[in-house]
Formats: C-alpha cells, sequence, structure tokens
C-alpha cells in the first residue's frame, strides 16, 4: 500500500520505560537505531524506569508523551486518565509465580499458610493484580497466604526465605537455571487468566494534538519490534554496547528467546490488540472488585480519527460536463435537442461502461487522495482483498492498512511520485487485515493528475493483487528444500548455509567452531526387524535426544539416513565439546520406545575443530567423517577427536584400496599353503589356503591389512572366487600326484558367505570341469556366521553338504561358542584357536579346555584341528588329548604352491625310505 507524505521537522519525544534498559524493550532500541524514528520525523529519547507505575505518572503529567505499561492501563484510564493504549506487545502477560521443585504433582494450593512475595505491598497495581486474580480462581485467597514485601532477588526464593516468588518468565528463570535451582511454574493462563503484557501507550492530549506524529510514533515503534524479534542477536549486542551492562548477553538472548512465545511475531501482528480481550481483562478486575461490572472503556484503544467523505475528481467533472450541456440546451433548445440527447447517452453509456468495468475488475483498485491519503474510491475486489468493507476504508487512511515493516520503503517511493521524478511504481506490500491477518499483494501505483501534485487535488490509483498463496507456496518451498521432512531439523543444504555463516562470523570474532558428525550404531537392525516406519520413529526421537543436549543457538542437522551432524559456534574451552558429545552418547542409549517394542542403539561421534584441523567446509566435514569412522572401529559408543593421523591413515586406505582395485588384474595376489598335518601319523593331510598380496612398490602386504579394506569395498567378493578357483587347481594336482582323499580348505570372509542371491553354483561347475568332486575342499566359517539363524545361511550350508564339501569350523573357543550350533548345522571340522594351544601345558587351563573341545567334538561326530602348534611339547599334549590334525610354525609356515608341492614330494620319498614321521617334527623344505 501507500502512505501520505512523512514530516520534513525531527520532533523531539520522550518513552518512559518502565523498568531499567534489557531486551524487554528491545522493538525501540532497534526503531532508535535503525533510523525508523528518524525517518518518521521524530527525536526520540528513552527513558529507564524506576517502577512500573513510572511511565503512567510520567504521561499523565506531560513528562513523557508516550510511555510502556501493562493492563492495569485499564484501571487508570476508568479512573479518569485519559490514557490510550496504542499498540500491544506482549500477547501474553510474562507475570508467573516461581515456587520450589518438590517430589509429587505440583499444586498451587500447597501455598496456604506459606511465606510468598508477590508484587508490592504498597501498589498493588504493578505485578499482584492477575497474580492474585489466578490465586482466588485456584482456591488460594490473599489473606492465606503470609505476605512479604517483594526484594526483586530471585536468591531469595533459592535459599528458601519465601515458598513462592512472582516474576518475570523472560528474567528470573535464567538466574536460577544458573545456580541449579529447580523450580515450577504457576501461569495466570493455567486458569483461563490472560492478560496482555507490555502497552505501547499515550493520551488524548498528544492525540488530539499531533496525530500524525502518534500514527508516525506507533508505525516506527511496531516495525522496530519486527526487526528486534527478527534479528535477536544483533540487538542483544546493540543493548550491550549503548544500553547497559547490567546484563551479560547470555541473559539477554535467553529474554529474546522467553519473548518469542509472548510476543508470537509469526502468528500475530505486533501491536495487535483485541476489544474481547481487554473485556475479558476488565471482567478479571470486575471479579476482584477493582472495576464495576460491564465497565465501559471508549476511547482506550487507539484509531485514526474519521475523514469527511468528497466527491472525486472525476464525478465532478462529469457534473461540470452535464451542466454544461444542460446550459447549452437551454440556449439551443431547438437546433441540438437530437445532438444533447445522443451526447448525454453516450455520456451515460461511458459512465456506465467505467463504472462496470471498476466494479468487476479482477483486480483491486482505489482512487486516493496523494496528499491526505485518504481512500476516494473502491471497488468490490479492493474491499475483499484488505477484508474491510468500502465504508471502513473511506473513513481510514491508506497507511492503516500497511504493515509496519513495510511503512518505510514505501514512504521513499511516496516521496519521490509526490515530487514528480517517478510516475508510478510496483512493489510486494503486506496489508493487515482487521483479525491481524496479513495478506501479500502485488501493488501498482500510477499518478492521475501529476501537473497538480502540489495541491490538494493530486490524487493516484492504486491496483492490487492478492499474491498470499504464491507467497505461502514460496515459502513452502523453501522450507521443503531447507529442512528434512521427517525430523524437521535442517537438511544438508541448510547445515551448510549455517556453518558457513558460523564460520564467517568467527572469522571476525576470532573464535572456533566444533562440528560433530554422528552415525547411529545398530540402527540398520532396527530398521530391518521393526520396519522403516519404526525406524521413522526412532529417528525423529533420537533428532529430539540430540537436539535437547544443545544450546538453541547451536544447530543440529541431519543429512540423511541414520546421520546427524552438530555445530558448536562461539566455542570457549573445548573441553566442553566432549561433555556435549557424552551428553548425546548418554541420551541415545536410553530405550527407544517403538510401539509394543523397545529398541537399544548407540551412536558414534567424530569431532573436528574450525580453524584448527580445517579451513574449508568440505575438509571440515570429512576429517568429522573420519573421526566417526574412529570412533566406529574403535567399539562404537564413543567420540573420537580427528587428528592429522586419521588423515593420514585416510589417505593410505584410499590408496591401498585403488591399488587392490588392479591387484586382482595385475597378477599380484599370490596364493600360499600351510599343511594340516595328521598328528597320529605325521603325514601331511590337508592344507589350508591363505591368500598374499605382493604389491610392486610395497612388497608383501599382510592379509591384515587388505583384507578389511577388501570387505568394505566389496572387492572381497572376486578375491574369493580367485582364490577358490587357484585353490581347487592345486587341489586338483596333490589328488593326482599325492593322495586321492587330499583336501585344501578355502577361508571364507562373512560378506561372501552371507551376500544374498548367490550360492556355490559357480564353484560347482568349476569343480566339475576339473573333475573333482567336492571332497577335495573344505570351507572355512567364523563362528559369529552361525549366529545368524536367517534362512540364508541355513541354505548356503546345506548346499555345500549337498555337493560333498566339508564346513569347518575356525577359531573355536574364541567367539560365540555353543553347543546348540554344533548340533543344528552341518559342521566337519572344529579349529582349536591359536590362543589356547600357545599356553598348552600339563594340568593347565588351556589344556582342559582344549581337551574338553576335543572330547566333545569327537562325541559329535567331528574332527578337531589344532591351530598356532610351534613345539614339540605342545604336539605330545594335543596327541595325547586324541587331537586328529595339527598347523602350525612347528610343521611349516605358508609357503608358495610350488613350495608346498616340493614339501609333498619330499614327504613321498621319506615315507618310500621308511621314515617315521612321528619320531621328530617334519622340517620340510621351504
Amino acid at each position: 500500500m501507500c502512505i501520505s507524505l512523512p514530516a520534513r521537522a525531527l520532533d523531539k519525544i520522550t518513552l518512559q520505560l518502565k523498568h531499567t534498559h534489557q531486551f524487554q524493550f528491545a522493538g525501540y532500541y532497534a526503531a532508535l537505531e535503525k533510523g525508523y524514528y528518524r525517518d518518521a520525523g521524530l527525536d526520540v529519547h528513552i527513558a529507564e524506569g524506576s517502577d512500573g507505575n513510572e511511565p503512567e505518572r510520567s504521561v499523565s503529567a506531560g513528562k513523557a508523551e508516550f510511555g510502556v505499561g501493562n493492563s492495569s492501563l485499564l484501571l487508570a484510564r476508568l479512573a479518569g486518565k485519559p490514557l490510550v493504549v496504542l499498540g500491544v506487545i506482549f500477547q501474553h502477560s510474562p507475570y508467573v509465580l516461581l515456587v520450589g521443585k518438590r517430589s509429587g504433582t505440583p499444586d498451587v494450593r500447597d501455598l496456604k499458610g506459606k511465606r510468598v512475595m508477590i508484587g508490592s505491598l504498597i501498589d498493588e497495581l504493578t505485578q499482584a493484580d492477575e497474580l492474585i486474580a489466578y490465586l482466588n480462581k485456584e482456591g488460594v485467597p490473599v489473606s492465606s497466604l503470609v505476605r512479604v514485601d517483594h526484594s526483586f532477588n530471585p536468591d531469595d526464593l533459592a535459599k528458601g526465605k519465601v515458598e513462592a516468588y512472582s516474576a518475570y518468565l523472560t528474567n528470573e528463570p535464567d538466574y536460577l537455571d544458573r545456580i541449579g535451582f529447580a523450580y515450577d511454574v504457576h501461569s495466570p493462563r493455567a486458569a483461563g487468566i490472560d492478560f496482555y503484557g507490555d502497552n505501547l501507550f499515550t493520551n488524548e492530549r498528544q492525540i488530539a494534538a499531533h496525530p500524525g506524529r502518534v500514527r508516525a510514533f506507533r508505525a516506527a515503534s511496531m516495525k522496530g519490534w519486527a526487526y528486534a524479534m527478527a534479528n535477536q542477536e544483533e540487538i542483544a549486542d546493540l543493548i550491550l554496547s549503548k544500553y547497559t551492562r547490567r546484563h551479560d548477553r547470555q541473559h539477554l538472548l535467553f529474554e529474546a528467546r522467553q519473548m518469542e512465545p509472548l510476543v508470537q511475531p509469526v502468528l500475530v501482528e505486533i501491536g495487535y490488540m483485541n476489544p474481547d480481550r481487554w473485556r475479558h481483562i476488565a471482567d478479571i478486575y470486575a471479579d476482584l472488585g477493582m472495576l464495576p461490572r460491564g465497565a465501559s472503556f471508549d476511547g482506550f484503544m487507539y484509531s485514526t480519527d474519521p475523514a469527511a467523505s468528497y466527491l472525486t475528481w472525476l464525478y465532478r467533472a462529469l457534473l461540470a460536463a452535464g451542466l454544461l450541456l444542460v446550459g447549452g440546451a437551454a440556449v439551443h433548445v431547438s437546433l441540438l435537442a437530437r445532438e444533447r440527447r445522443r451526447a448525454a447517452e453516450s455520456i451515460r453509456q461511458g459512465e456506465l461502461r467505467f463504472r462496470t468495468m471498476f466494479e468487476e475488475a479482477p483486480m483491486g483498485i482505489a482512487l486516493i487522495d496523494s496528499a491526505s491519503g485518504q481512500f476516494k474510491d473502491i471497488n468490490p475486489r479492493f474491499a475483499e482483498i484488505t477484508g474491510r468493507s468500502s465504508e471502513d476504508l473511506k473513513r481510514g487512511r491508506c497507511d492503516d492498512i500497511t504493515h509496519p515493516d513495510d511503512v518505510a520503503a514505501e514512504a521513499a517511493r511516496m516521496v519521490q511520485l509526490g515530487a514528480g521524478s517517478i510516475a508510478g511504481f510496483k512493489s510486494a506490500r503486506r496489508l493487515l487485515r482487521p483479525d491481524g491477518s496479513v495478506v501479500w499483494v502485488d501493488m501498482s501505483i500510477a499518478a492521475i493528475d501529476p501537473n497538480a501534485s502540489a495541491s490538494a487535488s493530486a490524487h493516484h490509483l492504486c491496483m492490487i493483487e492478492d499474491v498470499t498463496e504464491k507467497k505461502t507456496s514460496e515459502a513452502l518451498i523453501w522450507q521443503q528444500a531447507n529442512f528434512d521432512p521427517l525430523t524437521r531439523l535442517p537438511n544438508r543444504r541448510m547445515f551448510h548455509d549455517r556453518l558457513e555463516h558460523d564460520i564467517l562470523r568467527c572469522r571476525r570474532e576470532g573464535t572456533r567452531i566444533a562440528i560433530l558428525f554422528i552415525d547411529l550404531d545398530q540402527f540398520k537392525e532396527v530398521n530391518d526387524t521393526l520396519g522403516h516406519q519404526q525406524g521413522d520413529v526412532l529417528l525423529v526421537d533420537a533428532a529430539r535426544r540430540i537436539s535437547g543436549c544443545v544450546r538453541e543457538s547451536d544447530t543440529v542437522a541431519r543429512l540423511g539416513g541414520d546421520e546427524f551432524t552438530v555445530i558448536l559456534p562461539q566455542l570457549g574451552e573445548t573441553g566442553s565439546v566432549g561433555v556435549i558429545a557424552q551428553k548425546i552418547l548418554d541420551v541415545l542409549q536410553a530405550p527407544f520406545t517403538l510401539g509394543q517394542e523397545q529398541a537399544y542403539i548407540s551412536a558414534s561421534v567424530g569431532i573436528t575443530l574450525y580453524p584448527d584441523d580445517a579451513r574449508d567446509i568440505d575438509d571440515l566435514l570429512k576429517h568429522a567423517d573420519q573421526a566417526m569412522y574412529a570412533a566406529k572401529n574403535a567399539g562404537r559408543n564413543r567420540f573420537s577427536y580427528f587428528t592429522p593421523a586419521l588423515q593420514v591413515a585416510a589417505i593410505n586406505r584410499m590408496r591401498m584400496t585403488n591399488d587392490l582395485r588392479s591387484a586382482l588384474k595385475g597378477g599380484q595376489f599370490r596364493v600360499y599353503f600351510q599343511p594340516i598335518v595328521h598328528l597320529r601319523t605325521g603325514k601331511i593331510h590337508k592344507a589350508e589356503a591363505l591368500i598374499r598380496w605382493e604389491h610392486p612398490q610395497r612388497g608383501l602386504v599382510s592379509p591384515l591389512e587388505f583384507i578389511p579394506l577388501a570387505e568394505s569395498s566389496g572387492l572381497i567378493i572376486e578375491i574369493g572366487e580367485w582364490v577358490f578357483m587357484e585353490s581347487a587347481r592345486w587341489a586338483s594336482r596333490w589328488r593326482r600326484d599325492h593322495h586321492p582323499e587330499f583336501q585344501v580348505s578355502v577361508n571364507q570372509s562373512p560378506l561372501e558367505f552371507q551376500r544374498e542371491g548367490k550360492g556355490y553354483e559357480g564353484w560347482l561347475a568349476h569343480l566339475r570341469e576339473l573333475g573333482l568332486s567336492g571332497q577335495a575342499v573344505v570351507v572355512e566359517i567364523t563362528e559369529g556366521l552361525l549366529l545368524d539363524a536367517s534362512s540364508g545361511v541355513t541354505d548356503k550350508l546345506l548346499q555345500l553338504r549337498d555337493a560333498g564339501i566339508q564346513v569347518a569350523l575356525d577359531d573355536f573357543g574364541t567367539g560365540y561358542s555353543s553347543l546348540s550350533y554344533l548340533k543344528k548345522f552341518d559342521i566337519d571340522y572344529l579349529k582349536i584357536d591359536r590362543s589356547f594351544t600357545r599356553n598348552l601345558a600339563p594340568e593347565s587351563s588351556d589344556m582342559a579346555l582344549s581337551e574338553a573341545i576335543i572330547v566333545m567334538a569327537h562325541k559329535l561326530g567331528l574332527r578337531v584341528i589344532a591351530e598356532g602348534v610351534e613345539t614339540h611339547e605342545q604336539r605330545d599334549l594335543l596327541l595325547a588329548a586324541g587331537c586328529d590334525y595339527g598347523q602350525g610354525y612347528l610343521f611349516a609356515r605358508p609357503v608358495p604352491a610350488a613350495q608346498f608341492d616340493a614339501m609333498l614330494m619330499a614327504q613321498t620319498r621319506a615315507l618310500a625310505a621308511g621314515a617315521d614321521l612321528t619320531s621328530t617334527a617334519p622340517r620340510w623344505p621351504a
């Protein structure tokens, strides 16, 4: 919309506050600092107050033009003081009753007979009225309390001097939180007593003498409030630098956050007030005996004086033309009668067409006096968009329906229009409807008679189109583009924007930032077991728990899946980061209720610091991710800080993984074989195939280094296939050349064994090509695989059994050993882990365990292979215990296939010569 031209001179006025400077009055500081008062032609002085009634006294006495007061202004008005409320700042009063926290359900009726501080004992109208009404309604009359004069020191509540303490919800709770005092809050709103909070007011003399100044001051103040609530940190810094250091920054921001649900800047237009709410407040005062029932407070709420209506210039021109026609007809009636009737009809038809187009136009159209801002003519669509009748609009001015935030910008354009420097302009503006709602419009302003701009007859045409739905859609699209739809947390895009913003501020202020990368452990199991719907419930609850561990100024985001991030800006001591990370770990360990089930998860947290660890966003996130994986690899349910060593290790893993991708095609893998010796005869009956990587630069790489990388990259599948093919080829040769029942054991990674949709058809086809039976191969698996009781595991074991391929359970005794597994699944061999063999001695616990394993296995029809046999004593003890086979350095280290072949030939020659292979440990040629 538009406004009338601003005043040229600066009027000096005073705004009287009711307390000392704090965020409670932030909007007025913002209006002064941002120049809104200056643009409105005002030089404003903001005066501190000593008590809640000082604004009323100062405005009534003429010491101040404007003041800030609470709902007791209504009492003053009905007591004969001509006070007028210009606008409501707090839609809900901040006054509450604080009571020390006790066990059980809080009940305000427990205060009977207790010492309380509720307002001043001298002046009941500053704080006590709505709280006393609340207590009366809850059955706690003031006479049942021991009233103590208010000290306004929350320590009196914390130290037990009083049981209850009337307070501002925006202030005192912060003091109590800081000292760790637990309390309950009793609000009058719980009993339906809903007073307004801070109200901007003046008196009737100001409105009568300076209506334009009052209107301009109100508009600038409301704009200041809208800016302050949208830029809380900036205004907190402004208060500290220019007004007071009585409170620290943290307290000012606490106050700002507490004010948001009271001011409701998003839901309600700042300054909006409802006559029904004032009637509600008057009824409460009547219940207290402070006002007569049904008292009238006409004139208490501010409104502009109605302006007299008059005809538009257009109709005056039409009337003049009509009179001229009538005069001409009177003189020339005989000659021009036909022409006069024809002209009159033409004018009438033209006016009818104009009026029809004006009335039926799909957009809102209004004719406005440029000097006064009054509406002269309005079509129905214009009235419909603004939510008012044509009569209501004509009684007011165009700036009455304009959003305060748009007044200043529009004023500058109107100055240009009035000066004739522009013929019109277009803009997007917000209009205020009577119910407080906001409607967005695309507006076009055009001067109708620019040559008369300096006179009272200058007008302009205003055309508006309702685009609220479009704006709402744009806001929804923005929300969807920047926030996760499930958890309502910022998404990856918004996370990057906020991190970039925090880094810029960090550079200015010389502070540090911590970034936490959180990955939920065991979430996939919950998703797979209970379903994705319950998984979503867990994610929402996890997001809530993580958000509860950090400050409101921090950012918690969901990057996707079960990955969350936290930005901790303005970091003090880095030790506090560890405290927060541990707090997050602790809250995520608590059980999650998912329907009828409970789920338990943990988290792995990686921490990186700016600018210590990196100065680039991508590097920071990469380092946080590396630290998270370090925490996960260290056992999960812990946090880890990024260190340069992690980066070096990550680079090495990346390079080795890249080299691993070309190793198979480059022929760099070798299969080594270690003999498995029959302990009773000393003969080599079997061999275990072990892969080695002969790197062109690094040399021989240990499987402990590259097997985990092969598993994480998925290359283990191709590598496992190659190892089987090579092992089968050598098994075929050794069965032909040395013994028809020779066996080769092949290790299978859990990743290979558990992959879905892939059986052993390829292996079996290869055995058929070589003419080998399944008995030539033994598949070694770990106990952990048997924990998965899925049909896939069972089916694969059955497929091996049907093909004649035997199964060995590797590292038995170190994992989840269970007799039920051995009974349920088709297992042929148990391999005693080297941790038992290493410490074998007569009468030792390891010996007892080994004997028990051997006896148990034989009872179940299984044969036993002992790993890690390195001494004669170990071999003899195992043989005496009935162990079937041995494997270890006593017999031979793993060797290439050609050397193992030579070992078998040496054995054949020794047997042919009648050598006793059990007399000494064989030392086969390497």
